[in-house]
């Protein structure tokens, strides 16, 4: 390329001079590079153009800083220089002298134009219009004109590398193309040289057929790039959904957390409450019975007194007349005392224990009704556990009924838990584990040790039995009832219930409002305890027993439409 000559300002100095002037503009150069480094914003690597500062110290071209937020994710704001995160996006202040020092650096510093390929034949720089692959020269418009139109003088657009379009054995230019070489030759080549002989097409006509190729190829680029646009677009919906509905999920889980926490609070009160009953009326009969037992021991101070002074006496007749009558006071005495310490009572922990189990089980109940937001059965696990853990008893989940011992006149239901009376006989086969003379059923689960609760609930129609029974109750014959080997509580009408054991059959006095029943048993300690679920939850009758053998749960169901789910 050719160009004007500019003159050296070194030359003619002395040795010592050029030194340091050549010193002087080493460090001018390195002074300008350090510079520009300082006034380079990183992300687009160019010269700030309105820079900006943000909270971190670095600086960057608004533009730039604002394009790079746009394509990061929501709500994720950071500095691409020290990758300081920020919660809310920052405010773009102007760096107002970090500005006016870029553009005077621009002014003094300006970026080398690209002139491009110039024309060959002008003394100064003017670009090329075309370039002859015959002259190997370039040539603007002005020298486009003159130069020659014969067959041999090919134009193309402007070029540097002329050497790649001539034959490197022949010096011609390449006009053909050898298919069985994959290789641009020239005239010669195929006349003479090695390629002689093969199919060899013109370079117009193979670049055409490239360029139908590359043309497909950008169609289905194009049309994967679409594709492609399609699923990320897609993706960013589905992306934006996914937020939305974690917000309105954790909206709604925290309502229900609340909600818990709110129904245990009631709860906890609730309980609190009947424990101070509990202990107000427990305290309140054994400040009577002291009351008592305090009049009782002056009464007997005083008849000690009256002995001793019995005993200090030498009259005979004196102290026999007083003898039998204070002996049978003192018997009298000795046998109202133990009546009124073991009348005294205590906590019923076990109402305690049902109330809080029940009032656990509401909570759970309600909790299910968000369903939709997540499954409430670690919930369940969690608030049974904790209860457990407190009152040292073990729910019952899996309390089922076991076919095997059902009568042929009672339905049981598939997920064995309900057991109803049957219009038809079931027609199962005769095993000796079947009831046969009273429409009955057994759980298959049955008790050996420790506290259990659960709770069923019947039929506001019909008469229905239940209760618990040992393994070995009869099967057929008027001994299967419950009531033999057994401890039951029985409905007969709407508001009449009986407490059945052996031959002994009681009416409860009370009114049971509700057909819900809480059971708790404590095999060690020989109770079988029931509670009505209402509110408040009231104790309705306590078996105490010695326990020898496993216990199963029993239902019977005596009339049409009665039933009893557990």
């Amino acid at each position: 390329m050719r160009g004007s000559s500019t003159r050296n300002p070194h030359i003619g100095a002395s040795q010592s001079e050029r030194s340091l002037n050549e010193t002087a503009d080493r460090f001018s150069v390195m002074a300008s590079a350090e510079l520009r480094d300082e006034l380079t914003c990183c992300i687009c690597t160019d010269i700030y153009t309105d820079p900006v500062t943000l909270t971190c110290g670095h600086s960057f071209c608004r533009l730039c800083i604002t394009r790079t937020w746009d394509k990061q994710e929501e709500r994720e704001y950071s500095c691409p220089e020290c990758i300081r995160r920020f919660r809310v996006k920052p405010e773009l202040k102007r760096a107002l002298r970090l500005s006016n020092i870029a553009e005077r650096f621009r002014s003094a510093h300006p970026e080398p134009e690209e002139v491009g390929i110039l024309c060959t034949y002008c003394d100064s720089p003017v670009r090329a219009a075309k370039t002859c692959l015959m002259c190997e020269a370039s040539l603007c418009d002005k020298h486009l004109k003159k130069h020659s139109r014969s067959v041999g003088h090919v134009l193309t657009e402007p070029n540097s590398a002329l050497g790649n379009r001539k034959c490197s054995v022949h010096k011609e230019i390449l006009k053909y193309y050898c298919c069985e070489d994959a290789a641009c030759i020239c005239l010669s080549c195929t006349l003479s040289g090695e390629h002689r002989g093969h199919q060899v097409e013109t370079l117009n006509e193979v670049c055409e057929k490239k360029k139908e190729k590359l043309r497909n190829i950008l169609e289905k680029l194009t049309s994967d790039r679409e594709e492609t646009e399609k699923r990320v677009h897609s993706l960013q919906e589905l992306r934006n959904k996914v937020q939305e509905k974690a917000v309105g999920v954790t909206g709604r889980v925290t309502a229900l957390i609340r909600d818990i926490r709110e129904q245990l609070r009631a709860l906890e009160k609730r309980v609190l409450k009947e424990i101070s009953r509990q202990e107000e009326k427990a305290l309140l009969k054994i400040s009577d019975l002291i009351q008592q037992l305090e009049i009782k021991k002056e009464e007997l101070s005083r008849k000690i007194g009256d002995i001793e002074e019995l005993c200090n006496m030498m009259d005979p007749v004196t102290v026999l007349k007083g003898q039998e009558s204070d002996r049978a006071d003192y018997n009298e005495d000795t046998e109202r005392h133990d009546l009124n310490v073991h009348d005294t009572g205590d906590l019923d922990v076990g109402l305690i224990s049902v109330t809080l189990h029940s009032g656990l089980a509401g909570i759970v109940t309600r909790a299910k009704r968000g369903r939709h937001v997540l499954e409430t059965s670690d919930i369940s696990m969690e608030l049974k556990t904790a209860s457990d853990m407190l009152l040292d008893v073990n729910t019952a989940p899996d309390m089922l009924l076991d076919v095997n011992t059902a009568a042929n006149n009672v339905s049981v239901s598939q997920d064995l838990k309900t057991v109803a009376r049957a219009a038809i006989s079931q027609s199962r086969p005769e095993t000796p584990e079947r009831f046969q003379f009273f429409p009955q059923v057994l759980t298959s689960r049955s008790f050996s040790s420790g506290r259990h609760y659960w709770e069923l609930e019947g039929s506001e129609s019909g008469g229905w039995e239940f209760g618990m029974a040992y393994s070995s109750i009869d099967r057929t014959g008027k001994q299967s009832g419950i009531g033999n080997k057994s401890w039951g509580l029985e409905r007969r009408f709407k508001t009449q219930y009986y407490v059945i054991n052996d031959s002994d059959v009681n009416r409860l006095p009370r009114f049971i409002s509700c057909q819900r029943i809480g059971i708790l048993l404590d095999y060690e300690a020989g109770r079988l305890s029931f509670y009505e679920l209402c509110d408040p939850i009231r104790h309705l009758h306590t078996f105490t027993a010695t326990f020898t053998e496993p216990l199963h749960a029993v239902f019977g169901i005596y009339w049409d439409k009665a039933w009893v789910r557990i």
